[in-house]
């Protein structure tokens, strides 16, 4: 029952992401500066193992350089699947 309950929310939040478009941008720009700093962790250390890493910089190009267009179901995917691990793994990388 919960994991309906989370999918139901998750689609209720998509559905204000897709139609509002200052939400939009602000997410796909933290994307972006997400992406960066993470091209900047790799060429800084590149023995720092974070999930998804080339993903999310190329994702991060892709909204900056307008390579293709980068669909709402992708950004959305990022924000509940990618972002979620993404900051477990800075979390522990900070405490070691």
């Amino acid at each position: 029952m919960k994991s309906k309950v989370t999918l139901l929310k998750h689609l209720k939040c998509f559905e204000i992401y897709q139609n509002d478009l200052k939400t939009k941008r602000a997410v796909e720009r933290n994307i972006e500066i997400i992406g960066e700093a993470m091209s900047r962790i790799r060429k800084e250390n590149s023995k720092i193992e974070i999930s998804n890493s080339r993903k999310i910089v190329d994702v991060r190009n892709r909204i900056i350089h307008g390579y293709d267009s980068v669909s709402d179901d992708v950004i959305w995917g990022i924000v509940i699947r990618n972002l979620p691990v993404l900051q477990k793994e800075v979390e522990i990388l900070l405490n070691e």
